[in-house]
């Protein structure tokens, strides 16, 4: 033979070993350390060489064949068992074969949600730490508690590839479960004493469209301009070579273990020493209107670094001042008169609030020049709550109003683009910067290539990000629900978390997350579903509440109930009927267990108006399951409402020590 002609066929049989693509593959979730749903008919799938056989062998005495279809795709039914494991599982095709070891069969979940339901058993440290998170830590040994975390991905059109891997519930690996998913199976498997599943899939600051098709949402009828936009955007290569054309630096990266510095965007150079000096010539600047968003500014959904500075007129200055400017999402740098006050330049200050020491001798009689700069790198970049100096003689001089503005560098791919003297806006290509919480970019990746592995049922904890988009919710949330239903051919059970009080603005009240819990509380009319109500373990200063044991215990008791059999009430106080008789308006609960009961507070939380929806607190009397309210100052009412705020206080439980959820009602 020619050895030219060996050399050749040497060269493709080599290549063919390192990426043959006709080996036998599956998804990541049959891996070892899996868990599969008891006593099911549960789907297996892969690939292989197109019209070729695949040989399935379990421990437990499975044993089939199925054909791959012409471009080599293959699915398999295996019946599972009761509980128990490990087992091994075998798949065989075309002399290869895969073994998948430490199999377990028993309950399996799916867990999904933004930063509450991604939190870890340690927490976003050093801020947000889970109750008892080092003790729980290391008692963590649970070997037949499993969970496969889905790689974070995002992506504009369904895809079936993801990246994960099952670990086992011990100290070792156990901070990297999800907190509420984590207490969630280990009541469960303490009840009943089989293994559990848990499939977790979330990422932090996701609204609920992120996790819904296209399609559902198009059917909803929502969010038609952003999935006009998603297909109709310039090509990448245009943008890339444009930003390319100012210098730029990286991106602050995290430390080796993965958790966030303290102050790792202080140190970058963006040029703007001129910029920040009380003399420089704004005149140029564009205005704004603060406090506000200001990610809109130089286009929708804008990432990077903006300038503002604003002239205070000040008449004494013998004496130091305090700078108050609210929250800042994410990062600022805050200067007086060219003079650096102070800042928080790291990913975890977004909910911190501002507030910086001026000395007497940065001031001057007259005009002083207020300057800060603040970096947004992604969701609503925004000024949030007073803006304000104020001294210790009673002097307070507002900031609130209009200031000037100057973008001077944009966040793209990574890095930090700085925008030269010649930049304008109007040069900047019209473009959507692609990102997870666009319309359906979750759902493609991170929900779409699971189906139709076998679950239980699923928890659901998310809605902050939805705050202020009541009525949008109340129509996305159960389409969403609906949507991964008919996916998965199965009524699963849903239950899902209401978002706890959290002071999200300076007015305590502003009627935005409080509208959002009801749109939640309204997805109880989809069938199959459970709410946990968590008004009485929040913080107000911190949307992460620590207590995730409860909230876990609570979901996990909703599923004990209603899918294990188990005679225990889960739920707190549910309002059925409401009626008016003379002055009084009469409530009648379910689920109340021994009896209802109010705790002790000055503050009931109940309040009743007339037509005028003028709102006097309610004096109450608690009969059994009826709650009596009344006023002296409203003859006829005709609206209830309940722990009707951002931060309200949990007053009425149950004989279970449940709480009730809050609740706006025009009466009948």
């Amino acid at each position: 033979m020619d050895k030219k002609l060996i050399f050749i066929s040497f060269f493709i049989i080599l290549i063919s070993c390192f990426n043959n693509p006709n080996k036998i593959k599956v998804a990541p979730l049959f891996s070892d350390g899996m868990v599969l749903q008891r006593n099911n008919k549960v789907d297996i799938w892969g690939t292989s060489i197109p019209n070729s056989n695949v040989k399935i062998q379990t421990e437990w005495g499975q044993n089939l064949v199925i054909k791959s279809d012409d471009i080599g795709n293959w699915t398999a039914k295996i019946t599972t068992l009761d509980a128990g494991g490990p087992f091994y599982l075998k798949i065989i095709s075309n002399k290869e074969n895969i073994l998948i070891k430490d199999v377990l069969i028993g309950e399996v979940w799916l867990a999904s949600g933004q930063s509450n339901m991604e939190m870890t058993l340690k927490g976003y440290p050093p801020n947000d730490t889970i109750l008892n998170f080092e003790k729980e830590i290391a008692s963590a040994d649970y070997p037949f508690i499993r969970m496969f975390n889905v790689d974070k991905q995002f992506s504009m059109n369904p895809k079936n590839k993801f990246k994960g891997s099952w670990l086992e519930a011990s100290p070792s690996q156990i901070d990297e479960f999800s907190a509420t998913a984590y207490f969630f199976a280990r009541k469960i498997h303490e009840e009943l004493d089989v293994p559990i599943g848990i499939i977790h899939s979330s990422w932090g600051g996701s609204p609920c469209e992120s996790w819904t098709s296209k399609d559902k949402l198009n059917e909803l009828g929502l969010f038609k301009k952003s999935l006009i936009e998603m297909n109709n955007t310039i090509s990448n290569d245009v943008v890339t070579k444009w930003f390319e054309s100012f210098n730029s630096v990286d991106i602050p990266q995290q430390n080796d273990v993965g958790d966030r510095l303290e102050n790792e965007f202080e140190n970058l150079d963006f040029f703007d020493e001129e910029l920040i000096k009380s003399n420089y010539d704004d005149t140029e600047w564009e205005d704004v209107v603060l406090p506000g968003r200001f990610d809109t500014l130089v286009a929708s959904n804008f990432d990077g670094v903006i300038l503002f500075r604003k002239q205070v007129y000040v008449d004494e200055v013998d004496t130091d001042y305090n700078l108050i400017i609210g929250y800042i999402d994410d990062m600022d740098k805050t200067y007086v008169n060219g003079n650096y006050v102070g800042g928080l330049n790291g990913l975890g200050y977004w909910n911190k609030k501002r507030q910086y020491k001026i000395p007497a001798s940065y001031l001057k009689k007259g005009n002083n020049i207020v300057t800060i700069r603040a970096i947004d790198t992604g969701g609503p970049g925004r000024f949030e709550g007073d803006m304000k100096m104020s001294n210790g003689l009673g002097s307070n001089i507002s900031l609130e109003g209009k200031w000037k503005y100057l973008a001077i560098a944009e966040i793209y791919e990574n890095k930090i683009y700085i925008y030269d003297s010649n930049f304008s806006i109007a040069d900047r290509p019209v473009f959507i910067k692609h990102n997870p919480f666009m319309p359906a970019a979750l759902f493609n990746s991170m929900i779409y290539p699971l189906i139709p592995y076998t679950i239980k049922g699923a928890i659901w904890y998310q809605g902050e990000s939805n705050v202020g988009r009541h009525d949008e919710y109340s129509k996305l949330f159960p389409g969403m629900i609906k949507d991964w239903r008919s996916r998965w051919q199965s009524n699963f059970p849903f239950y899902f978390v209401q978002i706890a009080p959290y002071k999200y603005t300076e007015e305590i009240d502003n009627h935005q997350s409080q509208l959002l819990r009801d749109s939640q509380r309204k997805a109880l009319n989809q069938p199959n579903t459970g709410m946990v109500v968590t008004l009485d373990i929040g913080d107000f200063k911190n949307i992460h509440p620590a207590n995730k044991q409860e909230v876990g215990h609570r979901l996990a008791r909703l599923a004990l109930v209603n899918e294990y059999g188990s005679n225990f009430n889960p739920l707190g106080p549910i309002l059925t009927s409401n009626s008016t008789k003379k002055s009084f308006v009469e409530l009648k609960y379910e689920n109340v267990g021994r009896e209802l009961k109010l705790k002790e507070n000055s503050n009931n939380e109940f309040e009743i108006a007339a037509a005028d929806m003028k709102f006097f607190k309610a004096n109450t009397l608690v009969d059994s399951n009826r709650l009596i309210l009344f006023s002296k100052n409203v003859k006829v009412p005709k609206y209830v409402k309940y722990a009707w705020s951002d931060t309200p206080h949990a007053t009425l439980f149950n004989g279970d020590n449940f709480p009730a959820s809050s609740f706006f009602l025009e009466l009948k």
